[in-house]
């Protein structure tokens, strides 16, 4: 495949493995390392694209599978694609629809050609083949699409071993599939937790010449030491010219780890999702503001922190609305938990152009505690 000057990737400074770096879409240069906010169902959840816009978020990620089933590729498509649908005006991502297929749907049957599924909405049966995948991300129109994969149980080698092999044919089947110049299809490598597979799948993947690379499989139950270990094991054997995406990861430790061993691209609902359940995110670790030690401070989630909420709100009023049940709780706890992320990115690369990125991601490990105070 010969890669569109549209996707061209430039490293724009390193410290050890860390790189930043400058992806071009069509929508915008993508400035690397980079965070996406997840908008499932074209919507990311309790945000508008403006209040994205404004906390620094420059890429969004959208789900294939959610979006095929409600409202329809074709409804999209006709609505003039996913940037018009949901007026973002800067680069997308859509997944190929596989993890889902994998991990919401009960009753599914995998064979060579593809997977039948059930359908988590109305028990409905559908078929995702890597053409159908490929279809519909074109239909949606995203910068960046993904290929059609199978997602393995993380500790069964034998079945690891088996879907890697169905992976790779479908990443050449998804090329073959592909149409559309203005879209960047990325491949992508699994096989588990064993170091020996993701190095067989990173060989094969990157043999077939993708813009870019995404590790998958990986934050689904795993320890960190052994997520660390299948990205280092994929390290030697990715071009360097090519941009690194390692899906569904989006914790402040795990960014800044995924950073010190080369990744470029993240994305997760967890900041979202976290905002949804009381927890608010900070350089030290997450913040419960259901605690009633909250119930009469006066101070924000973060005294140093520059988003809207902090420089508005108190951790009293947000633990009111949150005991009210007031759905402005989740939009004010978001747009806060990915301000934060936004930022430590933005500190993440001025390390790094600073060539003192293990110094910064040591000190902030040492300090930053993961679990809710």
């Amino acid at each position: 495949m010969i890669p569109s000057p549209l996707f061209r990737f430039e490293i724009t400074a390193r410290s050890v493995r860390a790189r930043c770096g400058i992806f071009n879409t069509p929508h915008g240069e993508l400035v690397t390392p980079v965070f996406a906010p997840v908008g499932t169902q074209a919507a990311v959840k309790a945000v508008t694209p403006a209040q994205l816009e404004e906390l620094g978020a420059t890429l969004v990620l959208s789900n294939t599978y959610h979006l095929y089933l409600r409202p329809g590729a074709d409804t999209v498509e006709e609505m003039g694609g996913l940037h018009r649908f949901m007026n973002w005006k800067h680069p997308m991502l859509t997944d190929s629809g596989g993890f889902q297929v994998f991990s919401l749907t009960k009753i599914r049957k995998i064979d060579e050609e593809g997977v039948t599924f059930k359908s988590h909405i109305d028990g409905s049966m559908h078929r995702f083949t890597p053409e159908k995948s490929i279809e519909v991300q074109q239909k949606l129109g995203a910068d960046i699409i993904m290929t059609f994969d199978e997602c393995a149980p993380p500790y069964d080698s034998n079945y690891n071993q088996q879907a890697l092999e169905r992976t790779h044919r479908w990443a050449e089947r998804c090329l073959e599939a592909k149409t559309r110049p203005d879209q960047a299809l990325f491949g992508i490598i699994q096989g588990g937790v064993f170091p020996e597979l993701r190095q067989k799948s990173a060989r094969f993947i990157s043999s077939l010449d993708f813009p870019g690379h995404a590790i998958g499989g990986l934050s689904v139950g795993e320890t960190k030491s052994e997520m660390h270990t299948a990205i280092e094991a994929v390290n030697e054997i990715l071009p360097e010219d090519k941009p690194r995406y390692l899906m569904g990861v989006g914790s402040p430790e795990d960014i800044i780890n995924g950073i010190l061993r080369g990744i470029d691209i993240f994305d997760c609902v967890l900041p979202t999702r976290l905002a949804r359940h009381q927890a608010a995110m900070t350089m030290t670790g997450r913040v419960n503001l259901m605690n009633q030690v909250h119930a009469r401070s006066a101070k924000p989630i973060d005294e140093n922190c520059l988003c809207y909420t902090c420089q508005n709100f108190s951790r009293a009023y947000l633990r009111h609305l949150i005991v009210a049940k007031e759905i402005l709780a989740s939009t004010l706890i978001s747009i806060h938990n990915l301000f934060m992320l936004q930022h430590l990115i933005q500190q993440a690369r001025s390390a790094i152009q600073a060539d003192n990125f293990e110094e910064y991601s040591s000190q902030f490990l040492k300090n930053y505690q993961s679990s809710k105070q």
